[in-house]
């Protein structure tokens, strides 16, 4: 049994690490040991002019900083409007809980080109296209849901009792919140904060809409592609796939199984 889960494990591992060991292999290769018919699997002439020419052109900074901005604010905003919001939501009954949070992920599963347009006509009035508050805007239409159903989660995994517990102290609902119940939610809110990044740094759909001039790295990423350089490509895909790396190493402490438990407590 523990063989068999050792294996799974590799298998997962090997999943997730293979694609992202191909782009770096696609951007530090030359031509000649990629385009082959039977390309070896590890690189044995390394080559880094496409990185130099990738960040010589200067076409990839300013859409690596507009989507980092973009998805931090999108996270912040979604924590800050979500939180109140799940903390409320948790202190309702299991039923009503769970309608609530089932009609916003229903609003969360319509289709991205279905809302992308109406949105581009409205920030057209309100001259937000291309730029970065009305992205963060418009993601955060996507981002609300999840984060309201991650955080409920996590708020109404917090037992009854520590509140009691406060109240008996002579806690006030506020002191309650942020001395008890927010260190408690800590994790939680990680995770959140996570999802709700990843989700802003990957969208293309509607940055594609809402983007005139300056793009984001999803867009850039298919700008090299449409292009036809793979390498170039590679390059791209693989800065893009760095910040979310770093940041779920930064994180992974708080990424527990715990924090993500079901909704019908």
């Amino acid at each position: 049994m523990k063989v068999g889960r050792e294996l799974f494990l590799m298998v997962l591992i090997l999943g997730a690490a293979g694609p992202l060991y191909l782009l770096l292999k696609v951007s530090i290769s030359p031509p000649a040991e990629i385009m082959t018919p039977h390309p070896l699997l590890l690189p044995h002439a390394i080559t880094w002019r496409f990185w130099e020419r990738v960040l010589a052109s200067g076409q990839i900074t300013a859409p690596l900083w507009k989507s980092l901005g973009v998805a931090s604010g999108v996270a912040l905003l979604a924590l800050t409007f979500a939180g109140p919001a799940a903390y409320s939501l948790a202190q309702l009954p299991v039923r009503w809980r769970y309608g609530v949070l089932l009609s916003l992920l229903l609003c969360r599963m319509l289709p991205e080109v279905s809302v992308a347009l109406p949105i581009a006509v409205i920030f057209l009035r309100w001259g937000l296209l291309d730029t970065a508050l009305g992205l963060i805007l418009a993601h955060l239409t996507m981002a609300l849901p999840v984060a309201a159903w991650v955080l409920t989660t996590t708020f109404s995994s917090i037992p009854r009792e520590v509140q009691e517990a406060a109240a008996v102290d002579g806690c006030g609902a506020w002191r309650t919140l942020t001395s008890i119940i927010l260190p408690l939610a800590l994790p939680g809110l990680a995770v959140c904060g996570l999802l709700v990044w990843l989700l802003s740094w990957e969208e293309f759909t509607l940055a594609t809409y809402l983007t005139l001039g300056a793009k984001t790295m999803p867009l850039q990423v298919y700008y090299y592609l449409y292009q036809g350089s793979w390498f170039d490509t590679a390059v791209a895909a693989t800065l893009m796939t760095l910040p979310v790396l770093i940041l779920s190493a930064f994180l992974q402490r708080y990424l527990r199984e715990t924090s993500l438990a079901g909704v019908m407590r």
